[in-house]
C-alpha cells in the first residue's frame, strides 16, 4: 500500500494530464500531494523526502499555474533527483555518512558496501536528472508525460532490481 501511496500524485498527474491538459494535471498533481502528505501524517510519519517532494511540487507547480508556463512543471523531477544526489553526495563528502544506512536501518551491509551504495544511488539521480531534462526540453510535453510515468518507473524498477541482485551477494542473515 505504500508504493500507491507514494506514487499517488504521479498517477493522478498523468490521468488528469490525459483527460484534460498539464494545467489541470499540475493542480490535480499539487492537491494530490498535500492528500498524500495527510495521509501520511495519519498513517504516523512523513518522511523528509515526501515533504521536499510536496515543497518543490509547489513551488514549480504554482509557478507554472500562476505564469501559465509549463517549463516550471518540466523542472520539478530535475530538482528533486539533482538534490537527492546533492543530498547523498554531501553526505558522504563532506559528513562521511552513507545516509542510505540511516534510512535502511534493517539492512545490515558491510562498510563499503553501503559506500557503493549512496555512490550508485547519486548516480542514478544524477542520470534521472538529464534524462527528465532532456526528455523535458528536446520532445512533445505529452512524450514528456509519458517518460515521467513509464520511463522514470520503468527505469526505477531497472535499478531497483538490478541493485538487489547485486546486494544479495552481501545480505547478512541473522542466525536464529
Amino acid at each position: 500500500m505504500h508504493i500507491v501511496a507514494d506514487y499517488f500524485p504521479l498517477l493522478l498527474f498523468f490521468i488528469a494530464y490525459k483527460l484534460a491538459d498539464i494545467y489541470v494535471a499540475t493542480g490535480v498533481a499539487i492537491v494530490a500531494s498535500i492528500a498524500q502528505i495527510v495521509y501520511f501524517k495519519v498513517r504516523g510519519r512523513i518522511s523528509a523526502v515526501h515533504w521536499l517532494s510536496l515543497a518543490i511540487i509547489v513551488v514549480f507547480g504554482g509557478a507554472t499555474l500562476l505564469l501559465r508556463d509549463e517549463t516550471f512543471i518540466k523542472w520539478k523531477p530535475t530538482v528533486l533527483y539533482s538534490l537527492f544526489a546533492v543530498v547523498l553526495a554531501t553526505g558522504k563528502v563532506v559528513f562521511g555518512r552513507d545516509l542510505l544506512a540511516l534510512i535502511a536501518k534493517g539492512l545490515t551491509l558491510p562498510a563499503h558496501v553501503w559506500s557503493s551504495m549512496t555512490w550508485l544511488w547519486t548516480g542514478y539521480f544524477v542520470a534521472m536528472a538529464f534524462a527528465n531534462w532532456y526528455v523535458a526540453f528536446n520532445f512533445s510535453t505529452d512524450t514528456w508525460v509519458n517518460f515521467k510515468l513509464w520511463g522514470s518507473l520503468g527505469l526505477f524498477l531497472a535499478f531497483t532490481v538490478a541493485q538487489g541482485v547485486w546486494l544479495s551477494r552481501y545480505v547478512v542473515e541473522e542466525r536464529t
